[in-house]
């Protein structure tokens, strides 16, 4: 009676499955079709931590997979008949037990894939981590865009180094996905790994990884590349500093993001390195607009030292090149507009006596300490030059001009228009003076020329 009321049931629902179940892919067998009767249902089963795990087979991507053509007996030893209970204390317990099957047909040591996932990266992987369990596909399926890589980088992996680090291999994909590099595979930058090849790499530490892998850079950006060669960093790193930044630590790796149009992200980065100057840079007026204004106008990092051929501040041959960097913004006539200041302040400084100083030791070729911008102005820790704090500013000035000018006295800077144009305003008398010889000196020329011509009338009507 047990065995009839079992076929019965069996048979009900083999038809049920049979008139819900749409039909694509290589047919099941009847042996699975019955196995299907139950699994194509919700089915669940509890672990001996409490937990549970579906039994629920989706027939269509069953059918779709590799292993359509296999039976489910095949892989699982069971059949209608015989349809044994067993016991797990966890799921993790269960899935390495299942995965003992694929052993059966595969021998995962002939590939090096498996050998590298499974061993340091990843102990304790068991085929369906990153194959599946009844969506099996094709390696070549897999290999499609990143899902291949994804397959085991999207778990917590971790890589150790022989200096005892660890470091995370896991990949957030929504991360990457949102990355410049999208359109890119892993293998565009991870060359020397595919499907079938999977070396194991080894390295001392962290940092020599990273030094290591910042090299996939040049394939792509290699003009870049090339200008990070003769920058500060390049140099310290090619003498051994191996905390000098490469690409990777400015840019990321699989987060890549652009800040072109985000200075202060751009100004973060530097920060990683350079946190007292960056503290420095947001008290000054220009990292305090940057910071609580979000004004994208004002200067940073970058828009000075230069992104990638980042060249020593401290040398004079830097020096000289100040005028030019500061006039990148102070000289943009419709900029300074903006703000209500002047355009003329690089302009008025290269003719005023320092700045004729400068461009003739320029011409030259010689190099020697004449006062810039920064003397004067401070270097990350610009003010504003009216205000509260003025008295100081002016106090700053004095030291910075006893330097070059011992005898120098708290009026010594009073001397000096600085870079605005006199006017009504702003140091009248030299204003009403250079008003005046814009008079007399074109009369003087004029009165000189009309002298010669009466002399030379004179002198023709007399012969």
């Amino acid at each position: 009676m047990g065995y009839r009321s079992g076929v019965l049931t069996a048979v009900c629902a083999f038809f049920l499955f049979s008139i819900t179940v749409p039909a694509s892919g290589p047919a099941l067998s009847k042996a699975d079709e019955m196995c299907m009767g139950c699994h194509g249902q919700t089915q669940s089963m509890t672990m001996g931590n409490g937990k549970k795990i579906s039994l629920k087979v989706n027939a269509t991507h069953l059918q779709q997979s590799v292993h359509g053509i296999i039976g489910c007996s095949d892989c699982h030893g069971f059949t209608a008949d015989k349809h044994p209970s067993r016991s797990f204390k966890t799921k993790r317990q269960y899935r390495a037990f299942a995965a003992r099957m694929c052993t059966n047909c595969h021998d995962p040591n002939k590939s090096k894939v498996h050998a590298s996932v499974t061993g340091r990266a990843a102990p304790g992987t068991v085929c369906t981590d990153c194959h599946g369990s009844h969506t099996v596909r094709r390696v070549r399926e897999m290999t499609q865009g990143n899902r291949y890589c994804l397959g085991c980088h999207e778990r917590k992996l971790r890589m150790t180094f022989k200096s005892g680090e660890k470091l995370t291999i896991h990949i957030n994909e929504q991360l990457l996905n949102q990355s410049v590099h999208n359109n890119l595979s892993c293998t565009d930058c991870h060359y020397g790994f595919s499907s079938e090849e999977h070396p194991v790499r080894k390295f001392k530490s962290r940092r020599s990884y990273s030094i290591a892998l910042s090299e996939s850079c040049r394939r792509c950006h290699f003009d870049n590349y090339t200008r990070t060669l003769e920058s500060i960093h390049f140099n310290m790193l090619s003498q051994g500093n191996p905390n000098a930044p490469v690409c990777t630590d400015c840019h990321g790796s699989h987060f890549v993001t652009s800040s072109k149009h985000n200075k202060l992200a751009s100004a973060k980065k530097c920060e990683q390195c350079h946190a007292d100057i960056y503290n420095t840079y947001a008290k000054s007026v220009h990292g305090g607009a940057l910071i609580e204004e979000s004004n994208q106008d004002v200067p940073v990092c970058s828009d000075c030292h230069s992104a990638h051929d980042i060249t020593d501040p401290r040398t004079v041959d830097f020096r000289l090149v100040i005028p030019e960097i500061c006039g990148n913004c102070h000289a943009d006539k419709g900029l300074m507009e903006k703000y209500d200041l002047s355009p003329a302040v690089v302009e008025t400084y290269l003719q005023d006596f320092h700045g004729v100083t400068l461009k003739f030791y320029k011409q030259e070729g010689q190099a020697k300490p004449i006062a810039v911008c920064i003397d004067c102005h401070g270097v990350h820790d610009i003010t504003k030059t009216t205000g509260t704090n003025t008295n100081l500013i002016k106090e700053n000035l004095v030291k910075q001009c006893q330097k070059c000018h011992a005898d120098a006295t708290m009026n010594f800077p009073d001397s000096w228009v600085s870079h605005y144009e006199p006017n009504f305003t702003k140091a009248p008398l030299v204003y009403l003076i250079n008003l005046g010889y814009s008079f007399f000196i074109p009369f003087m020329i004029i009165g000189l020329l009309l002298q010669i011509l009466l002399h030379i009338w004179r002198y023709a009507v007399n012969r």
